[in-house]
């Protein structure tokens, strides 16, 4: 991290007591990152023959790799039979300003990488990120690495900056309807920089907040 600011470690290790032991979908799994020994993430096999490939999941801010949207995704997903891995990123204290996670991104992109590596390592294939909130910015810097893993697809769901990578794999950016200002306002930048491809859209979800609830 720079500029003085750290994760609160302590306040991810409580997140991993209280999330490891009442895990009901999936599987607890340790990732190894360079600032980390155990990194938490569950991982969940996709139903059927797994033929749908992985998926590296990001939750927002301050919170755990089980928290809500991305707790849903990472279930439901791998009920349509996609392998999905849901990471834990550095957090801070909870009444930490959203503007000082930019320090965290570095070590963000290195749980990513880490989390990408590790389904690549199981055979799964191809690896998209699907990243929520803060999470999707974090997911956007690390794309914006000079080297970082091949992906398949990066899902932006709810991202409040543009894109930062020039060069992008095919994207589908998610807003809704009564999202954050700073979602709603950049959205039409990020459409102007979508990969040329079919398979690159955005969708708008009608009646819903960000927080993306039923």
């Amino acid at each position: 991290a720079h500029a003085g600011v750290v994760p609160d470690y302590a306040r991810e290790a409580r997140w991993a007591d209280e999330v490891a032991p009442s895990v009901m979908v999936g599987d607890v799994v340790w990732l190894r990152t360079p600032d980390r020994e155990r990194v938490l993430a569950l991982f969940t096999p996709g139903a059927g023959s797994g033929a749908g490939g992985g998926i590296v999941i990001v939750h927002g801010l301050g919170v755990q790799p089980d928290f809500g949207i991305v707790g849903e995704l990472r279930a439901d997903l791998a009920a349509r039979g996609f392998a999905t891995l849901s990471v834990q990123m550095p957090v801070l204290a909870a009444d930490a300003l959203p503007g000082e996670y930019a320090a965290l991104f570095p070590l963000a992109g290195d749980r990513i990488e880490a989390a990408v590596q590790w389904l690549a390592a199981k055979g799964v294939a191809p690896v998209a990120v699907v990243a929520h909130s803060l999470g999707a910015a974090m997911a956007n810097a690390w794309l914006a690495r000079p080297r970082h893993a091949d992906i398949g697809a990066f899902v932006a769901v709810g991202m409040g900056v543009p894109f930062a990578a020039t060069q992008l794999p095919p994207v589908l950016d998610v807003t809704a309807e009564h999202d954050l200002p700073a979602v709603l306002a950049n959205a039409p930048l990020r459409a102007l920089a979508l990969p040329r491809t079919r398979c690159s859209a955005t969708l708008r979800i009608a009646g819903v907040d960000h927080f993306l609830a039923g």
